[in-house]
């Protein structure tokens, strides 16, 4: 093919090879000046990638359309790069992003979102002409989720695209599976703009006080302690041994606290001011003889799980249960149930 291209075509091709350096500099560039960004932005995406056109590609579209550009410049796809996002609405972030990183070419730019075609949903692609600045050549950013990416490579497997005529039936089909792709599609960015409105109004209703209003669930709960409920015990248990404390992930805890009944965070309030007298008269059973000086941030709240067991009838199985729960079944569990029980019934908890 290289052979049968005209003098001009053939100049454009050299000119290319003595810009394959530049060429490759610039897409460490782009890839390196995308990547800090999405991070500094906290965008998590499914893929970046980048691309300089072969030698072979770009002797392709030179015997098509050579005539139409005067040097290599004017071919605004030798380099290539695409961003693959999960949820369409980032799409219009990253694209913010790429409007304060780079120079646009908006006469060469095109939203291909805008067109509607019916059977377009995998090449609804952002395409964005861009310039870093201080650089003569120009490159194609792609903006696209991950479900139009996956439709769009679907479709070159097929030859849904490739020219080749498809039998009616078949493209119906097709196009049926494009639309409900393309509800989905919406709909992830949907749901996850109503989680992120739902955890607003949760966090609101905690900083107000209303935890009765607010169901006991993994959000809600880490939100509820981000107010340090369990602060005070700690400090006042710590205080025993003078101890350091340690934090620890007490979110293991909210299947417990579902046992105990406690559907709402306001549940979760009041079994704190319940028995935290009696979590701190454990906790001091247990220290008070040692020289214990580093604990984990979870022994308020184990301390008042076990005391609520114990004086709601649980007993020593409930012992076992919650420390099943909390570690995983193994043999000792029923030897520290023992040792707990026996802890309780010393001090009169039980």
């Amino acid at each position: 093919m290289m052979d049968a291209l005209d003098l001009h075509c053939q100049m454009i091709l050299e000119e290319y090879r003595e810009a394959l350096p530049e060429l490759e500099s610039m897409r460490v560039q782009v890839l390196d000046t995308l990547r800090e960004a999405l991070e500094r932005n906290g965008l998590v995406v499914t893929a970046i990638e980048t691309r300089i056109k072969t030698e072979e590609s770009l002797a392709g579209k030179l015997a098509l359309k050579g005539a139409k550009y005067a040097t290599l410049s004017d071919i605004t796809d030798i380099l290539g790069a695409r961003i693959v996002t999960f949820y369409t609405d980032d799409v219009d972030r990253i694209a913010s992003i790429a409007e304060q990183l780079f120079e646009i070419d908006w006469n060469n730019s095109v939203d291909k979102r805008r067109l509607h075609q019916l059977d377009s949903f995998g090449y609804n692609s952002l395409h964005y002409i861009c310039r870093i600045p201080g650089h003569d050549m120009r490159f194609e950013l792609q903006l696209r989720t991950t479900l139009q990416h996956a439709w769009a490579a679907i479709n070159h497997d097929t030859g849904y695209k490739s020219g080749i005529e498809i039998p009616q039936e078949y493209m119906r089909r097709m196009n049926r599976l494009a639309g409900l792709l393309e509800m989905a599609d919406d709909e992830f960015s949907r749901i996850r703009s109503e989680i992120t409105d739902y955890r607003r109004r949760v966090q609101a209703l905690v900083q107000n006080g209303k935890l009765d209003d607010v169901l006991l669930d993994g959000d809600t709960f880490r939100s509820y302690l981000q107010a340090k409920p369990l602060d005070r015990l700690n400090r006042r248990i710590a205080a025993i041994n003078q101890a350091e404390i340690q934090d620890a992930p007490l979110i293991r805890y909210l299947r417990v606290l579902k046992e105990l009944q406690c559907n709402t965070l306001g549940d979760v309030s009041r079994l704190i001011r319940t028995y935290e007298e009696d979590a701190y008269r454990l906790a001091r059973h247990q220290l008070g003889n040692t020289d214990i000086d580093i604990l984990s941030s979870a022994i308020g709240l184990q301390n008042i799980c076990i005391v609520c067991i114990l004086k709601t009838g649980g007993g020593k199985i409930g012992l076992e249960r919650l420390f099943d729960a909390l570690d995983g079944h193994n043999s000792q569990n029923a030897e520290i149930a023992e040792m707990t029980y026996q802890q309780a019934h010393n001090i009169e908890l039980i």
